[in-house]
């Protein structure tokens, strides 16, 4: 956005203002000094949360690989991760009316890397848990059971926010990743809903919200009944 005097106008009291400078055609203008430090200082610190996801990937595709390889059953179905892009980051500060620098971004976005972790039943959502979380270089932040207490919209998944150790040519780290557990039933059901909220800009019509209330209903039964039919295909042993 810029003013009549052709210069632009900071869009929060922390960013200084930049002149717009007459561009002489064939002149490559050099880019400025403090932008690029900013670059850089951006590109550091969402690098550190891909090599935390990286930490993180790699524990649960050594869990899975030894289910698959040295188990008769692997309760992992398939996993997906994403780093968030700095757009989005930057919605999340404006949304939580954050300052403009990265300690406390750091301290207050816990989710800027995230993994979902799909399982077959809610039996293997706990397990995947607790054998993440219980190997030495994993902190525990926080834990939100949404499976045993539903959001109210029907959502469920078991998510997590840990902190692991990266090593950095510069010495040790420590990154926070969203770890979110869920099974198929219940990534089906967050999926459709995250599409039609998408669809309607989050203004969902009632009838709507109770239809995706009662699905998610639905949904948890029929994880129950797979689970159940399950554990007898398995002579009432558990999932794990």
């Amino acid at each position: 956005m810029s003013d009549t005097s052709g210069s632009i106008v900071p869009l929060t009291p922390n960013l200084p203002a930049v002149p717009v400078g007459a561009v002489t055609p064939g002149v490559v203008e050099p880019f400025p000094l403090h932008l690029r430090d900013l670059r850089d200082q951006v590109q550091r610190f969402l690098l550190e949360y891909e090599f935390g996801l990286r930490e993180v990937e790699t524990k649960i595709s050594i869990l899975r690989d030894e289910f698959q390889e040295m188990h008769e059953y692997n309760p992992i179905e398939h996993v997906t991760s994403r780093v968030k892009s700095i757009d989005s980051v930057l919605d999340k500060i404006r949304r939580k009316g954050l300052t403009l620098d990265l300690a406390t971004i750091r301290a207050e976005i816990t989710d800027i890397a995230g993994l979902r972790v799909t399982c077959s039943f809610a039996g293997d959502v706990y397990r995947l848990f607790v054998l993440l979380t219980r190997q030495d270089d994993i902190r525990v932040i926080s834990v939100k059971d949404y499976i045993a207490e539903p959001k109210e919209n029907g959502y469920k998944s078991l998510h997590a926010i840990v902190e692991v150790p990266v090593f950095l040519s510069s010495g040790r780290i420590e990154v926070t990743v969203e770890v979110q557990f869920r099974t198929i039933a219940m990534d089906f059901w967050a999926s459709l809903e995250h599409k039609i909220f998408y669809k309607y800009r989050e203004q969902v019509p009632a009838g709507l919200r109770e239809e995706l209330k009662d699905a998610a209903t639905t949904a948890a039964a029929l994880d129950a009944q797979m689970e159940r039919l399950h554990r007898e295909l398995h002579g009432g042993q558990s999932s794990g």
